[in-house]
């Protein structure tokens, strides 16, 4: 067009901003287009400032929106609601009201305005209360958007208002009821979701979307039966897309029925990231990693380019199995084509695959060069430390994290009180256990105190330890006098190891692992007649403990192995070589 000599007129770069914002690098494009109209006599055109307005705004870029805004000589209700939406957009409250209240001396705002405002008031319920206020005043209720805007805002900070609002509504349209079914998920409300099930049927307003947030809220909740019913009701009444089929293939899955999940799957004519994230869940979810990976690999060979989401799950199935090698290709591949797309999880999971691994050094180094670390990075280089017996590098990460203003949560601390007890360091695990609330005012939980039980029962203090469940512990489950129990073995304390012995088999008479950890026991103390007793009733109750398994890789290729198969086909061989080994050893 340039080319040709042909006239722009006011609309050109207006139409142009589009396509700006559509591109891979929309902020130097964006750049470029903004000088290219100055030059061209379009700079204080307000329809062309108020599109490069937004190119700003959704670049990130709110410093250079802010200086274009100062900048026109004529800014009408678009600019002023283009420039709030900028800082609502970096949750910029004070930015946001400000630059409102002084659009009011120049403007009446209208309904897109007070729902761009709403957006932010979910950081600030009080000012969303009176800018609800506001809207009721100036007539602007009589948009139902805004009563919707209105109603999310109070939805999201989770406070009643939104279900009085709801009640007080005089149309409902299916965004109102999609709102306060979010509203009732959050807050696990099951009665109250029936309810709005029912109420929406008999009115035929339930919509794709409301059966999706439905779908996952029976998710979080394992509730496999109205999750069923949901999935009857799509089929049923014809909304049933790839979106509600996606929700419901994770749905199954987390109620463990991978059968539904993979028939849902195969449904699915469109195979996208999200899709092939759910399926991957859902395998990994249910321990079936080897099928997690083969579904990826299958993915590539059909020329699938893989997103953060689905390579940070092939890394965690690595992780599950132990495959340094494949696990190094994965982080290969993303250094090398996910540069700019690499999310704090995928990083994350990339060195929980070097700590699941053994490699820890490798995982410092990932850790290291983290452009940005979150709570979970620091807790899990905490737990890697931790696990590897590297206790007194933990609390150096523990206290790094303190100093550059991250607040730990529960897990941190579960993680380095954990640490602390395979490390054998006695002093720091109980100083740490006492800053917990002193200091970050969280209330030590269950398994706080069977990590602390675990602590002071391998230093031989049992009676602190039983101290510490009877006068702190009100629903001791069998994980803490598990934990009492092998220090009592330990340290040869029969009375003790009988008391905890006896609590376990409440809580868990069919669990064949205690019953075998009390005979060891007694074995220990030469009991041989109780030994045999427990073992009689281990055999008469057929108790079984669960079998142990394990994976190598060698060569690219995944072996797994469980205690007493022989299906392997280099079974022989295998045997063979572990007996010339146990022949070795007596040597």
């Amino acid at each position: 067009m340039r080319e040709l000599g042909v006239l722009h007129d006011s609309f050109t770069f207006p139409i142009i901003n589009q396509t700006v914002l559509l591109h891979q690098d929309k902020l130097s494009c964006g750049k470029i287009v903004h000088c290219l109209a100055i030059r061209m006599g379009f700079g204080l055109n307000v329809y062309f400032c108020n599109t490069m307005l937004d190119v700003y705004v959704k670049c990130g870029e709110v410093g250079l929106g802010v200086q274009l805004f100062d900048e026109m000589s004529v800014r009408d209700l678009v600019s002023w609601t283009t420039m709030i939406s900028g800082f609502v957009r970096e949750g910029n409250v004070c930015g946001s009201f400000g630059l409102f209240n002084r659009l009011r001396m120049e403007f009446e705002p209208n309904n897109v305005c007070l729902m761009v405002m709403f957006q932010v008031c979910c950081h600030c319920v009080n000012g969303g209360r009176q800018l609800h206020g506001y809207a009721v005043k100036c007539g602007l209720l009589m948009s139902q958007s805004v009563c919707n805007s209105v109603l999310k805002m109070y939805a999201d900070s989770c406070v009643d208002d939104a279900e009085i609002l709801f009640g007080e509504f005089d149309r409902r349209d299916v965004v109102s009821w999609n709102i306060i079914i979010s509203f009732y998920s959050l807050r696990h409300d099951i009665i109250k979701l029936a309810d709005c099930v029912r109420v929406m049927q008999d009115k035929a307003v339930i919509s794709i979307e409301s059966l999706t947030l439905l779908v996952s809220s029976c998710s979080d909740d394992g509730n496999i039966f109205d999750g069923k019913q949901l999935h009857c009701l799509g089929i049923k009444s014809g909304q049933y897309d790839s979106i509600l089929k996606t929700s419901l293939l994770d749905f199954y899955a987390k109620c463990e029925d991978l059968d539904s999940s993979e028939k849902l799957f195969s449904e699915i004519p469109f195979t996208n990231h999200i899709t092939l994230n759910a399926m991957m869940s859902a395998f990994i979810r249910n321990g079936f990693f080897r099928e997690a990976i083969e579904l990826f690999r299958n993915m590539l060979s059909s020329g699938f380019k893989p997103a953060a989401e689905p390579l940070t799950n092939v890394i965690l199935a690595y992780s599950h199995m132990g495959s340094l090698r494949l696990g190094k290709s994965v982080h290969a591949y993303c250094f090398k084509n996910l540069l700019e797309d690499k999310t704090a999880s995928l990083e994350t999971s990339i060195m929980n695959m070097y700590i699941r691994c053994g490699s820890i050094f490798s995982a410092r180094i990932c850790f290291d060069r983290m452009p940005s670390r979150d709570l979970v990075a620091w807790t899990s280089m905490i737990e890697g430390f931790g696990t590897h017996g590297m206790g007194y590098e933990a609390l150096q990460i523990f206290d790094s994290m303190i100093k550059e203003g991250v607040e730990p949560n529960s897990v941190t601390f579960l993680g380095i009180l954990s640490a602390c007890s395979h490390s054998g360091l006695l002093r720091d695990g109980c100083r740490v256990f006492y800053s917990m609330k002193s200091k970050f005012g969280i209330q030590p939980n269950l398994s706080h105190y069977t990590s602390i039980v675990d602590l002071l029962g391998r230093f031989g203090m049992l009676k602190e330890a039983l101290a510490i469940i009877l006068k702190f512990v009100n629903f001791a489950d069998s994980k803490i006098w598990g934990a009492l129990l092998s220090a009592s073995r330990v340290h040869e304390k029969q009375l003790l190891a009988e008391f905890s012995a006896g609590m376990l088999f409440k809580l868990e008479p069919e669990n064949a692992g205690y019953h075998t950890l009390m005979s060891n026991v007694q074995a220990s103390l030469e009991g041989w007649s109780e030994v045999e007793e427990i073992r009689d009733f281990v055999q008469d109750s057929n108790l079984v403990k669960q079998p142990g398994w394990s994976c190598i890789e060698a060569r690219g290729l995944i072996n797994g192995f469980v205690a007493g198969d022989r299906s392997h086909p280099q079974v022989a061989e295998i045997y063979e070589t572990l007996s010339s080994l146990n022949r070795k050893l007596q040597i």
